[in-house]
Formats: C-alpha cells, sequence, structure tokens
C-alpha cells in the first residue's frame, strides 16, 4: 500500500501539491485524472524518490521512504517502475539494450547475483513478447512509432517484475486505436505482475477502461475518488465535462475481451 500524506511540494514560490493526501490499495489500479500541468506527474515522481517534497510524507508497505536517501530509498522503491510519457527510451542503444539495462545494472533484486547473458536475454525476450513487439531486439528507438516506443518502455519497466508500477499520461499523443491497445497492456501487465498500478491521465477513455478507482487531481490535491460509477456520478465542473466526452463506455470493449 502507497500512504501520501499531507504533502506540499512549490517550484519557484509557485505551489504545485497542497497538502495532498491519498491512499492506494495493494493489487488496485488507481488512475489519477486532471488537467494538464495541475502536477499529477510531479506526484509520481515524488512517490518513486526522484523529487523531494517540501512537507509532508509517503510510506511504501509501512515505510517511510520520503524520509530516505541514496541507497537506503533504494532498497524500498527498487520494486517501482515508472513508464515516463515520452518512454524515455535511451537513443543510443538498441531495444534488446534499452530492455536489459536495469537488469545489467542490479541483477537479481531478491538474490543479490548477477543474471547471466542467457538469462537476461531470456527475460528481454519474454517482456517484449508481452507488449507485442517480438523481433525488434536489434531496432532502434528511432526506427519505432511512437505507440511502439511506448510498448518497449513497458517491457523495459516489466522486465524486472516490480509490484508497483507507475504511468506517466501512456496515452498521450496516440491515435485512439494505439491508445487502446496501450490500455489494454496495462490491464493486462496488472493481471500477469499482480501488481500496484498508479496511472496520471487527462483520457477518460483509456481511466474507465483501466481503473478501478478514479480520483480527480484538483487545486493542488485530491479532491474526489471514488469507483468508476460513483465517480462520474460527481457534482463538479470537471468531472461533468469529462462525463460529456464520453460517447461510449470503453468498459463494454473490455468485457468483451474478457468474456
Amino acid at each position: 500500500m502507497i500512504d501520501i500524506h499531507d504533502l506540499w511540494k512549490a517550484y519557484d514560490n509557485n505551489p504545485v501539491l497542497k497538502g495532498l493526501t491519498l491512499k492506494v490499495e495493494k493489487g488496485e489500479t488507481l488512475v489519477i485524472l486532471g488537467r494538464s500541468g495541475v502536477g499529477k506527474s510531479v506526484l509520481l515522481k515524488h512517490i518513486i524518490g526522484i523529487a523531494v517534497a517540501d512537507k509532508g510524507y509517503i510510506e511504501v508497505d509501512g515505510v517511510r521512504v520520503s524520509d530516505l536517501r541514496g541507497e537506503k530509498r533504494f532498497q524500498i522503491t527498487h520494486n517501482m517502475g515508472m513508464l515516463f510519457q515520452g518512454a524515455a527510451l535511451f537513443d543510443s542503444m538498441n531495444i534488446e539494450e534499452n530492455t536489459a539495462f536495469f537488469l545489467k545494472q542490479h541483477g537479481n533484486l531478491k538474490t543479490g547475483k548477477r543474471y547471466s547473458k542467457g538469462e537476461i536475454a531470456d527475460r528481454v525476450d519474454e517482456a517484449l513478447e508481452m507488449v507485442d513487439l517480438a523481433g525488434t531486439q536489434k531496432k532502434m528507438p528511432s526506427d519505432l512509432s511512437g505507440g511502439m516506443r511506448k510498448r518497449a518502455g513497458l517491457a523495459r519497466l516489466i522486465v524486472y517484475r516490480p509490484e508497483y508500477l507507475l504511468y506517466d499520461e501512456p496515452t498521450t499523443g496516440l491515435d485512439p486505436i494505439t491508445a487502446m491497445q496501450i490500455n489494454e497492456l496495462i490491464v493486462k501487465t496488472q493481471e500477469q505482475l499482480q501488481a500496484t498500478s498508479i496511472v496520471v491521465t487527462h483520457d477518460i477513455i483509456s481511466a474507465l477502461f483501466v481503473g478501478d478507482r478514479l480520483a480527480l487531481h484538483k487545486d493542488g490535491k485530491i479532491a474526489y475518488i471514488d469507483k468508476p460509477d460513483a465517480f462520474l456520478q460527481i457534482d463538479d465542473p470537471v468531472i461533468a465535462f469529462l462525463r460529456k466526452t464520453i460517447s461510449e463506455d470503453p468498459r463494454s470493449f473490455r468485457r468483451k475481451r474478457d468474456g
């Protein structure tokens, strides 16, 4: 479980997080909705430890990680992974090298041993197959479309099987068909890894497809949080606007897929 309490963060005296409090339950996919620039991505960076709050704390499985630094922080957060908005692939590495990067750098986090070349190759192949990128090992990121780069970024994330998955605007800039493929991969990944996922987005279609609970990030705080049906009925102008943009509930596609 992730417990965020009274988190504050300002940049150049401009407050972004203003006492944000949130609990993410083990095994759920929580989607945080909000307008661009409200601090959704900033929140993810605090959770994974690449940003430090001005005030407040974050606990992961009962450990106050926001108080830790360096190696101690890494020992707690190594079971987290983040898919950045632009995938953040290394341009000078091919897809196989990108996917294997964490495994080569850190080895087996549970045993502390290094992986053999054969073990790394097998795990890379498995991760790429899982995101429908089998056979792309020798391609460079520049050879891939935007949707394929997102999937390659997801492969690099899941190859070491983290318990917590953070997604920063995973469908931004993608056409509707490719965006739905990414949504399906988020669901598939959560099911196969039995992970806890946090997705930040302004895409209500994506939110409904992948989310167990939906939250609205507004004015530096989590204004509302509830299960999808109840969330959509909340009397708020932002939620009312999101409601109007839904031509067909994407959960019907998921039910067809699952059924």
